[in-house]
Protein backbone atom coordinates (compact mmCIF):
# COMPACT_ATOMS: atom_id res chain seq x y z
CA UNK A 1 0.00 0.00 0.00
CA UNK A 2 1.20 3.56 -0.79
CA UNK A 3 3.03 5.42 1.84
CA UNK A 4 -0.48 6.96 4.28
CA UNK A 5 -0.14 11.30 4.17
CA UNK A 6 0.70 11.65 7.52
CA UNK A 7 3.93 10.13 6.89
CA UNK A 8 5.07 12.74 4.40
CA UNK A 9 2.88 15.47 4.61
CA UNK A 10 5.43 17.60 6.07
CA UNK A 11 7.60 17.28 3.08
CA UNK A 12 5.09 18.28 1.28
CA UNK A 13 4.32 22.19 -0.07
CA UNK A 14 1.61 24.03 0.72
CA UNK A 15 0.52 23.76 -3.21
CA UNK A 16 0.66 19.85 -3.25
CA UNK A 17 -1.31 20.10 -0.05
CA UNK A 18 -4.05 21.81 -1.42
CA UNK A 19 -5.44 18.58 -3.97
CA UNK A 20 -6.26 16.34 -0.63
CA UNK A 21 -8.69 19.38 -0.15
CA UNK A 22 -10.62 18.11 -2.95
CA UNK A 23 -10.50 14.31 -1.98
CA UNK A 24 -12.68 15.02 0.84
CA UNK A 25 -16.85 14.68 0.73
CA UNK A 26 -18.06 19.62 -2.83
CA UNK A 27 -21.46 22.72 -14.07
CA UNK A 28 -22.16 24.34 -16.87
CA UNK A 29 -24.00 22.26 -19.44
CA UNK A 30 -23.50 23.07 -23.56
CA UNK A 31 -26.17 22.24 -25.75
CA UNK A 32 -25.35 19.62 -27.75
CA UNK A 33 -23.40 19.51 -31.06
CA UNK A 34 -24.08 19.24 -34.66
CA UNK A 35 -21.75 17.74 -37.52
CA UNK A 36 -19.57 15.18 -38.79
CA UNK A 37 -16.11 15.08 -38.54
CA UNK A 38 -13.37 13.21 -40.72
CA UNK A 39 -13.26 10.30 -38.31
CA UNK A 40 -16.92 10.43 -37.75
CA UNK A 41 -17.62 9.70 -41.63
CA UNK A 42 -14.91 6.73 -41.45
CA UNK A 43 -16.94 5.28 -38.82
CA UNK A 44 -19.82 5.33 -40.74
CA UNK A 45 -17.50 3.95 -44.15
CA UNK A 46 -16.34 1.31 -41.54
CA UNK A 47 -20.39 0.78 -40.23
CA UNK A 48 -20.10 -2.88 -40.81
CA UNK A 49 -17.23 -3.89 -38.67
CA UNK A 50 -18.89 -2.76 -35.71
CA UNK A 51 -22.31 -3.44 -36.59
CA UNK A 52 -22.18 -6.56 -34.13
CA UNK A 53 -21.97 -4.60 -31.20
CA UNK A 54 -25.37 -2.64 -32.34
CA UNK A 55 -27.13 -5.56 -30.67
CA UNK A 56 -25.67 -3.99 -27.09
CA UNK A 57 -28.24 -1.87 -25.24
CA UNK A 58 -27.55 1.91 -25.46
CA UNK A 59 -25.51 3.10 -22.59
CA UNK A 60 -25.02 6.77 -21.05
CA UNK A 61 -21.65 7.54 -20.77
CA UNK A 62 -20.09 11.03 -19.81
CA UNK A 63 -16.54 11.09 -20.56
CA UNK A 64 -14.28 13.75 -18.65
CA UNK A 65 -10.52 14.98 -19.37
CA UNK A 66 -8.83 17.53 -17.94
CA UNK A 67 -7.94 19.35 -21.24
CA UNK A 68 -8.46 18.73 -25.03
CA UNK A 69 -5.01 19.43 -26.26
CA UNK A 70 -3.40 18.31 -29.67
CA UNK A 71 -1.97 14.88 -27.56
CA UNK A 72 -2.28 11.39 -27.01
CA UNK A 73 -4.98 11.18 -24.75
CA UNK A 74 -7.10 13.73 -26.26
CA UNK A 75 -6.81 11.91 -29.52
CA UNK A 76 -7.76 8.95 -27.74
CA UNK A 77 -10.79 9.89 -26.07
CA UNK A 78 -12.39 11.85 -28.85
CA UNK A 79 -11.46 8.86 -31.54
CA UNK A 80 -13.79 7.10 -28.31
CA UNK A 81 -16.36 9.55 -27.89
CA UNK A 82 -16.95 9.67 -31.73
CA UNK A 83 -16.87 5.98 -32.44
CA UNK A 84 -19.50 5.42 -29.03
CA UNK A 85 -21.46 7.82 -30.41
CA UNK A 86 -21.62 6.48 -33.96
CA UNK A 87 -22.80 3.35 -32.23
CA UNK A 88 -25.79 4.64 -30.72
CA UNK A 89 -25.27 5.30 -27.02
CA UNK A 90 -25.44 8.61 -25.66
CA UNK A 91 -22.06 10.15 -25.47
CA UNK A 92 -21.21 13.51 -23.17
CA UNK A 93 -17.34 14.65 -23.06
CA UNK A 94 -16.73 17.12 -19.95
CA UNK A 95 -13.39 19.13 -20.34
CA UNK A 96 -11.42 21.97 -19.29
CA UNK A 97 -10.05 25.21 -21.00
CA UNK A 98 -7.59 24.14 -23.64
CA UNK A 99 -5.02 26.74 -23.74
CA UNK A 100 -1.57 27.31 -24.39
CA UNK A 101 1.13 26.19 -27.35
CA UNK A 102 0.27 22.76 -27.59
CA UNK A 103 -2.48 23.13 -29.57
CA UNK A 104 -6.51 22.37 -29.77
CA UNK A 105 -8.94 19.80 -30.25
CA UNK A 106 -12.21 21.76 -28.90
CA UNK A 107 -13.19 22.20 -32.54
CA UNK A 108 -13.29 18.94 -33.42
CA UNK A 109 -15.44 17.85 -29.70
CA UNK A 110 -18.14 20.56 -30.88
CA UNK A 111 -18.57 18.87 -34.04
CA UNK A 112 -18.40 15.28 -33.51
CA UNK A 113 -22.52 15.02 -32.65
CA UNK A 114 -22.61 14.33 -29.16
CA UNK A 115 -22.78 16.15 -26.21
CA UNK A 116 -19.48 18.47 -25.23
CA UNK A 117 -19.33 20.78 -21.94
CA UNK A 118 -16.52 22.85 -20.57
CA UNK A 119 -15.88 23.15 -17.27
CA UNK A 120 -13.96 26.55 -16.66
CA UNK A 121 -12.85 25.21 -13.26
CA UNK A 122 -11.29 21.91 -14.33
CA UNK A 123 -8.08 23.39 -14.51
CA UNK A 124 -4.73 21.31 -15.26
CA UNK A 125 -2.91 23.26 -12.31
CA UNK A 126 -3.51 22.38 -8.60
CA UNK A 127 -5.81 25.30 -7.28
CA UNK A 128 -7.44 24.47 -4.14
CA UNK A 129 -10.48 27.38 -4.83
CA UNK A 130 -10.96 25.81 -8.45
CA UNK A 131 -10.71 22.42 -7.77
CA UNK A 132 -12.98 22.40 -5.25
CA UNK A 133 -15.66 24.30 -7.35
CA UNK A 134 -15.12 21.67 -10.09
CA UNK A 135 -15.59 18.54 -8.11
CA UNK A 136 -18.83 19.93 -6.88
CA UNK A 137 -19.77 21.37 -10.58
CA UNK A 138 -18.79 17.52 -12.10
CA UNK A 139 -21.07 15.74 -9.11
CA UNK A 140 -23.87 18.45 -10.42
CA UNK A 141 -23.43 17.28 -13.81
CA UNK A 142 -23.32 13.64 -13.08
CA UNK A 143 -26.84 13.79 -10.85
CA UNK A 144 -28.43 16.01 -13.63
CA UNK A 145 -27.29 13.62 -16.56
CA UNK A 146 -27.39 9.92 -14.39
CA UNK A 147 -24.88 8.30 -16.66
CA UNK A 148 -24.33 4.56 -16.71
CA UNK A 149 -20.62 4.97 -16.98
CA UNK A 150 -18.28 7.80 -16.06
CA UNK A 151 -14.71 7.41 -17.89
CA UNK A 152 -12.48 9.42 -16.48
CA UNK A 153 -8.85 10.47 -18.57
CA UNK A 154 -5.24 11.95 -17.08
CA UNK A 155 -4.47 12.66 -13.64
CA UNK A 156 -6.64 15.84 -12.94
CA UNK A 157 -9.73 14.77 -14.11
CA UNK A 158 -9.29 11.17 -13.27
CA UNK A 159 -8.94 12.06 -9.37
CA UNK A 160 -11.79 15.00 -9.39
CA UNK A 161 -13.88 12.57 -11.51
CA UNK A 162 -13.85 9.13 -9.64
CA UNK A 163 -14.55 10.93 -6.33
CA UNK A 164 -17.20 13.18 -7.98
CA UNK A 165 -19.07 10.09 -9.46
CA UNK A 166 -18.81 8.13 -6.60
CA UNK A 167 -20.44 10.82 -4.64
CA UNK A 168 -23.32 10.71 -7.54
CA UNK A 169 -23.33 7.19 -7.19
CA UNK A 170 -23.00 6.18 -10.48
CA UNK A 171 -23.79 2.86 -10.92
CA UNK A 172 -20.14 2.19 -13.25
CA UNK A 173 -17.45 4.34 -12.86
CA UNK A 174 -13.33 3.72 -15.02
CA UNK A 175 -10.67 5.40 -15.29
CA UNK A 176 -8.11 5.01 -17.98
CA UNK A 177 -4.22 5.38 -16.82
CA UNK A 178 -2.29 7.19 -20.40
CA UNK A 179 0.50 7.73 -18.44
CA UNK A 180 1.41 7.57 -14.66
CA UNK A 181 0.36 9.98 -12.82
CA UNK A 182 3.36 9.46 -10.36
CA UNK A 183 6.56 8.75 -12.35
CA UNK A 184 10.54 9.01 -12.13
CA UNK A 185 10.51 12.58 -13.37
CA UNK A 186 8.85 14.41 -10.01
CA UNK A 187 10.62 14.84 -6.95
CA UNK A 188 9.74 12.19 -4.16
CA UNK A 189 7.08 13.83 -2.25
CA UNK A 190 5.10 14.55 -4.99
CA UNK A 191 5.52 10.90 -6.30
CA UNK A 192 4.17 9.55 -3.01
CA UNK A 193 1.29 12.70 -2.45
CA UNK A 194 0.03 11.36 -6.37
CA UNK A 195 0.31 7.80 -5.71
CA UNK A 196 -1.73 8.04 -2.87
CA UNK A 197 -4.39 10.14 -4.28
CA UNK A 198 -4.51 7.37 -6.84
CA UNK A 199 -5.13 4.48 -4.73
CA UNK A 200 -7.85 6.44 -2.78
CA UNK A 201 -9.23 7.15 -6.25
CA UNK A 202 -8.92 3.24 -7.76
CA UNK A 203 -11.72 2.56 -4.68
CA UNK A 204 -13.99 4.74 -6.04
CA UNK A 205 -13.94 3.47 -9.34
CA UNK A 206 -15.08 -0.43 -11.03
CA UNK A 207 -12.10 -0.92 -13.56
CA UNK A 208 -8.92 0.85 -14.73
CA UNK A 209 -8.25 0.94 -18.00
CA UNK A 210 -4.15 1.04 -19.47
CA UNK A 211 -2.74 1.77 -22.93
CA UNK A 212 0.15 -0.37 -22.34
CA UNK A 213 0.72 -3.33 -20.06
CA UNK A 214 3.77 -1.28 -18.28
CA UNK A 215 1.28 0.85 -16.53
CA UNK A 216 -0.44 -1.97 -14.74
CA UNK A 217 3.06 -3.70 -13.52
CA UNK A 218 3.84 -0.15 -12.36
CA UNK A 219 0.52 0.54 -10.62
CA UNK A 220 0.39 -3.25 -9.22
CA UNK A 221 3.85 -2.51 -7.76
CA UNK A 222 3.05 0.73 -6.14
CA UNK A 223 0.07 -0.78 -4.16
CA UNK A 224 -2.60 1.62 -5.87
CA UNK A 225 -4.93 -1.81 -6.73
CA UNK A 226 -5.55 -5.55 -7.36
CA UNK A 227 -4.38 -6.89 -10.69
CA UNK A 228 -7.74 -8.17 -11.01
CA UNK A 229 -9.33 -4.86 -11.57
CA UNK A 230 -7.04 -3.42 -14.40
CA UNK A 231 -7.09 -4.19 -17.98
CA UNK A 232 -4.63 -3.16 -21.29
CA UNK A 233 -6.61 -1.68 -24.13
CA UNK A 234 -4.46 -0.22 -26.24
CA UNK A 235 -4.15 3.70 -27.71
CA UNK A 236 -6.39 3.56 -30.54
CA UNK A 237 -5.38 5.36 -34.32
CA UNK A 238 -6.75 6.07 -37.56
CA UNK A 239 -4.38 3.63 -38.86
CA UNK A 240 -5.89 4.04 -42.47
CA UNK A 241 -4.03 7.31 -42.66
CA UNK A 242 -0.71 6.24 -41.99
CA UNK A 243 -0.65 4.17 -45.56
CA UNK A 244 2.99 5.08 -46.82
CA UNK A 245 1.93 4.73 -50.38
CA UNK A 246 -0.51 7.36 -49.92
CA UNK A 247 2.24 10.02 -49.57
CA UNK A 248 4.74 11.65 -51.60
CA UNK A 249 7.80 11.28 -49.73
CA UNK A 250 10.01 13.19 -52.44
CA UNK A 251 7.76 16.01 -52.17
CA UNK A 252 8.01 16.70 -48.26
CA UNK A 253 11.79 15.91 -48.47
CA UNK A 254 12.29 18.53 -51.37
CA UNK A 255 10.23 20.87 -49.05
CA UNK A 256 12.58 20.65 -46.48
CA UNK A 257 15.90 21.09 -48.90
CA UNK A 258 16.39 17.46 -47.98
CA UNK A 259 19.08 15.90 -51.02
CA UNK A 260 18.33 12.09 -51.60
CA UNK A 261 21.22 11.17 -49.69
CA UNK A 262 20.84 12.65 -46.61
CA UNK A 263 19.12 10.65 -43.45
CA UNK A 264 15.96 12.49 -42.01
CA UNK A 265 15.61 11.69 -38.10
CA UNK A 266 12.23 12.81 -36.79
CA UNK A 267 10.83 13.82 -33.09
CA UNK A 268 7.13 14.21 -32.80
CA UNK A 269 6.85 15.17 -29.37
CA UNK A 270 5.70 18.50 -27.28
CA UNK A 271 8.72 21.16 -26.96
CA UNK A 272 8.18 20.97 -23.33
CA UNK A 273 11.28 19.40 -20.73
CA UNK A 274 9.81 15.84 -20.15
CA UNK A 275 10.07 14.56 -23.08
CA UNK A 276 13.25 14.66 -23.69
CA UNK A 277 14.83 16.88 -25.34
CA UNK A 278 17.90 17.93 -22.78
CA UNK A 279 18.47 14.12 -23.71
CA UNK A 280 18.09 14.60 -27.76
CA UNK A 281 20.17 17.65 -27.99
CA UNK A 282 23.61 16.08 -26.89
CA UNK A 283 22.48 12.80 -29.11
CA UNK A 284 21.99 14.85 -32.30
CA UNK A 285 25.40 16.86 -31.92
CA UNK A 286 27.27 13.82 -31.16
CA UNK A 287 25.70 11.79 -34.09
CA UNK A 288 26.02 14.80 -36.19
CA UNK A 289 29.92 14.98 -35.45
CA UNK A 290 30.20 11.82 -36.83
CA UNK A 291 27.68 11.52 -39.72
CA UNK A 292 27.44 14.57 -41.68
CA UNK A 293 24.37 13.11 -43.96
CA UNK A 294 21.85 13.22 -40.80
CA UNK A 295 19.56 16.01 -41.18
CA UNK A 296 16.59 16.50 -37.79
CA UNK A 297 13.19 17.73 -37.89
CA UNK A 298 11.19 18.41 -35.21
CA UNK A 299 7.36 18.22 -35.10
CA UNK A 300 5.96 20.14 -32.48
CA UNK A 301 5.71 23.22 -30.19
CA UNK A 302 5.85 24.34 -26.38
CA UNK A 303 6.87 26.61 -24.07
CA UNK A 304 10.39 25.17 -24.31
CA UNK A 305 10.85 25.91 -27.87
CA UNK A 306 13.27 29.16 -27.55
CA UNK A 307 15.26 27.74 -25.24
CA UNK A 308 15.95 24.73 -27.37
CA UNK A 309 16.45 26.87 -30.68
CA UNK A 310 19.07 28.64 -28.57
CA UNK A 311 20.55 25.71 -27.78
CA UNK A 312 20.32 24.25 -31.18
CA UNK A 313 22.23 27.33 -32.59
CA UNK A 314 25.01 26.65 -29.93
CA UNK A 315 25.60 23.40 -31.24
CA UNK A 316 25.72 24.24 -34.10
CA UNK A 317 22.85 22.06 -35.40
CA UNK A 318 20.23 25.22 -35.85
CA UNK A 319 20.79 24.98 -40.01
CA UNK A 320 20.57 21.52 -39.64
CA UNK A 321 17.02 21.05 -37.86
CA UNK A 322 13.78 22.02 -39.28
CA UNK A 323 10.78 23.24 -36.46
CA UNK A 324 7.79 22.70 -38.07
CA UNK A 325 6.11 23.98 -35.08
CA UNK A 326 2.31 22.60 -34.27
CA UNK A 327 0.80 20.82 -37.11
CA UNK A 328 -2.37 19.47 -37.13
CA UNK A 329 -3.08 15.66 -36.42
CA UNK A 330 -3.81 14.78 -40.15
CA UNK A 331 -0.37 16.02 -41.00
CA UNK A 332 1.67 13.93 -39.39
CA UNK A 333 1.33 10.74 -41.64
CA UNK A 334 2.88 13.01 -44.56
CA UNK A 335 5.67 14.69 -42.19
CA UNK A 336 7.10 11.04 -41.43
CA UNK A 337 6.88 9.97 -44.95
CA UNK A 338 9.60 12.48 -45.67
CA UNK A 339 11.96 10.62 -42.72
CA UNK A 340 14.24 8.14 -42.43
CA UNK A 341 14.42 7.46 -38.69
CA UNK A 342 12.01 8.51 -35.36
CA UNK A 343 14.39 9.14 -32.48
CA UNK A 344 12.21 9.04 -29.41
CA UNK A 345 14.14 10.58 -25.93
CA UNK A 346 10.97 10.92 -23.81
CA UNK A 347 11.67 10.14 -19.60
CA UNK A 348 8.16 9.36 -19.28
CA UNK A 349 5.77 7.73 -21.28
CA UNK A 350 2.30 5.58 -21.05
CA UNK A 351 2.01 4.76 -24.89
CA UNK A 352 4.30 6.46 -27.03
CA UNK A 353 1.57 7.54 -29.76
CA UNK A 354 4.07 8.82 -32.10
CA UNK A 355 6.45 6.04 -32.00
CA UNK A 356 3.39 3.74 -33.25
CA UNK A 357 2.45 6.18 -35.81
CA UNK A 358 6.39 6.36 -37.20
CA UNK A 359 5.94 2.12 -37.46
CA UNK A 360 2.90 2.43 -39.06
CA UNK A 361 4.43 4.16 -42.02
CA UNK A 362 7.43 2.21 -42.19
CA UNK A 363 9.89 4.48 -40.23
CA UNK A 364 12.04 2.69 -37.70
CA UNK A 365 12.31 3.94 -34.04
CA UNK A 366 15.33 4.51 -31.56
CA UNK A 367 13.37 5.03 -28.26
CA UNK A 368 14.59 5.10 -24.42
CA UNK A 369 13.05 1.59 -22.99
CA UNK A 370 10.86 3.60 -21.05
CA UNK A 371 7.16 2.37 -19.48
CA UNK A 372 5.05 1.14 -23.04
CA UNK A 373 7.68 1.84 -25.11
CA UNK A 374 9.05 -1.77 -25.37
CA UNK A 375 5.67 -3.15 -25.99
CA UNK A 376 5.63 -0.77 -29.51
CA UNK A 377 9.44 -0.96 -30.04
CA UNK A 378 10.99 -4.21 -30.22
CA UNK A 379 15.00 -4.22 -30.26
CA UNK A 380 16.19 -5.34 -33.45
CA UNK A 381 13.04 -6.36 -34.67
CA UNK A 382 10.90 -2.73 -35.07
CA UNK A 383 13.85 -0.68 -34.34
CA UNK A 384 16.59 -0.13 -31.33
CA UNK A 385 15.95 0.34 -27.19
CA UNK A 386 18.67 1.62 -25.40
CA UNK A 387 18.76 1.95 -21.79
CA UNK A 388 17.40 5.59 -20.14
CA UNK A 389 20.29 7.52 -19.51
CA UNK A 390 22.12 5.97 -22.19
CA UNK A 391 23.08 9.17 -24.63
CA UNK A 392 26.03 7.25 -26.20
CA UNK A 393 24.30 4.13 -26.87
CA UNK A 394 21.32 6.04 -28.29
CA UNK A 395 24.21 7.79 -30.37
CA UNK A 396 25.30 4.47 -31.77
CA UNK A 397 22.23 2.99 -32.33
CA UNK A 398 21.10 6.05 -34.15
CA UNK A 399 24.54 5.74 -36.55
CA UNK A 400 23.94 2.39 -36.86
CA UNK A 401 20.44 2.40 -38.38
CA UNK A 402 21.76 5.66 -40.58
CA UNK A 403 24.13 3.60 -41.85
CA UNK A 404 21.54 0.01 -42.44
CA UNK A 405 19.19 1.00 -45.19
CA UNK A 406 18.35 -2.67 -45.26
CA UNK A 407 17.87 -2.56 -41.78
CA UNK A 408 15.57 0.35 -41.84
CA UNK A 409 13.56 -1.46 -44.32
CA UNK A 410 13.22 -4.31 -42.58
CA UNK A 411 12.29 -2.92 -39.25
CA UNK A 412 9.84 -0.56 -40.89
CA UNK A 413 8.31 -3.19 -42.82
CA UNK A 414 8.11 -5.36 -39.61
CA UNK A 415 6.78 -2.47 -37.29
CA UNK A 416 4.11 -1.87 -39.62
CA UNK A 417 2.74 -5.26 -39.34
CA UNK A 418 3.35 -5.35 -35.23
CA UNK A 419 1.07 -2.18 -35.19
CA UNK A 420 -1.42 -2.53 -38.25
CA UNK A 421 -4.30 -4.28 -36.10
CA UNK A 422 -3.44 -3.83 -33.05
CA UNK A 423 -3.41 -0.02 -32.58
CA UNK A 424 -6.60 0.51 -34.84
CA UNK A 425 -8.92 2.04 -32.99
CA UNK A 426 -12.01 -0.16 -33.79
CA UNK A 427 -10.57 -2.73 -32.02
CA UNK A 428 -9.94 -0.06 -29.07
CA UNK A 429 -13.63 1.05 -29.39
CA UNK A 430 -15.16 -2.64 -29.43
CA UNK A 431 -13.10 -3.48 -26.08
CA UNK A 432 -14.09 -0.65 -24.59
CA UNK A 433 -18.08 -1.12 -25.01
CA UNK A 434 -17.47 -4.93 -24.40
CA UNK A 435 -15.90 -3.73 -20.82
CA UNK A 436 -18.88 -1.50 -20.42
CA UNK A 437 -21.56 -4.09 -21.06
CA UNK A 438 -19.52 -6.83 -18.95
CA UNK A 439 -19.56 -4.21 -15.66
CA UNK A 440 -23.06 -3.35 -16.31
CA UNK A 441 -24.20 -7.12 -15.62
CA UNK A 442 -22.70 -7.39 -12.68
Amino acid sequence: MPLKLPEFASRLSVPMLTMLMVTGSCCRTASPATGHPRAVRKILRHRQILVGLQHNARVNIVHVITRLIIGGAQENTILTCEALHELGHKVTLISGPTTGPEGSLVERARGGGYDFVELPELIRAVNPWYDVRARRYLEMEFRDRKPDVVHTHSSKAGILGRFAAHDARVPIIVHTIHGMSFNRTQPWPVRKLYAWLEWLAARRCNAIVTVADAMIEQSVAAGICRREKMRTVYSGMEVGDFTPTNYDREAVRQSWGVDDDEIVVGTIARLFRKKGYEQLLPIMSAAAKRDSRLRFVWVGDGAQRPAYEAELARLGLRERTILTGLVPPGRIPELLAGCDILAHTSQWEGLPRGVVQALLMRVPVVAFDVDGTPEVVLDERTGRLVKLGDPDGFAEALLALTNDADGRRRMGAAGRAHCLERFDWRRMVTALEELYQRLRKR
